[in-house]
């Protein structure tokens, strides 16, 4: 039988904290790395080239979606495995894709689950648990649209659903989750630019009270974010709290 070689493809800067333990659980399943490296300021190219991946530098694209195509084309396996550095490929979920692989299956991609990391354990409700993402894909059958940061890989043909999970760990403190979410609340007001609600008080009561307390309760109560106690509770109060802050600073931006 014909064995399929997989490559693993990461976009990275800045990631010295994280990229040793997300190559390191690359090696159970990949035939290579690829990263490429957004002229990071720290370790990060050095760790990941003493590893054995093969390293591109490039510029810190603000769409960083594009460093991550930039990867995809630079790999010369049958199947691409894409990671983010925060996140770890576990034994059981290495066994299963490299058995999925090699039996050719008519599929062209994968859905994989991911278990978040938040507040010193793992979100199993509120919407979060099985964040299902598509990450393996045949060579030169996926790719990424490079329109928004929570973009699908967009595969040619018929896509399935592998049974184990990527391990994510975007938030190891409380700290890092709020840095993140500055991010996406810039991002999130971005687009408000373009939709341009405006700063009457029917999108102030809508932007800053209405959507964020529909988020909470949805969240919390109609995703059962309650199961997870009080993480489940600051998870779906700060994802309320997004739309706030997204529109104070779309707000501030027409002063």
């Amino acid at each position: 039988m014909k064995k399929y070689t997989i490559s693993a493809a990461l976009a990275v800067y800045n990631e010295e904290a994280n990229i040793v333990d997300c190559i390191q659980s690359l090696k159970k399943v990949a035939d290579e790395v690829i990263v490429v490296d957004g002229t990071s300021q720290d370790r990060t190219a050095q760790l990941a080239e003493k590893l054995g991946a093969h390293v591109i530098k490039t510029t810190n694209k603000p769409m960083f979606h594009i460093n991550k195509n930039l990867a995809i084309d630079d790999c010369s396996g049958n199947w691409i495995l894409l990671i983010d550095a925060d996140e770890r490929i576990s034994s059981e979920l290495a066994a299963e894709i490299k058995q999925t692989v090699n039996k050719n299956p008519k599929e062209e991609g994968f859905f994989i689950n991911r278990r978040n990391w938040f507040l010193g354990g793992y979100l199993k409700k509120g919407g979060v648990y099985p964040d299902s993402v598509i990450r393996l894909f045949k060579k030169g059958k996926g790719r990424l649209p490079q329109i928004s940061v929570h973009e699908q890989v967009r595969i040619e043909g018929e896509v399935g659903h592998l049974k184990g999970d990527i391990v994510h760990f975007a938030d190891p403190t409380f700290k890092r989750y709020l840095l993140r979410a500055n991010r996406y609340t810039d991002q999130t007001s971005q687009e408000l630019e373009k939709k341009n609600p405006g700063r009457g008080p029917i999108p102030v009561i809508y932007y800053m009270i209405v959507k964020p307390l529909a988020t909470l309760v949805n969240i919390y109560v109609r995703h059962k974010g309650y199961q997870d106690g009080f993480r489940g509770f600051i998870w779906a109060l700060f994802s309320g709290f997004h739309h706030f802050y997204a529109y104070v600073k779309y707000w501030q931006s027409k002063k």
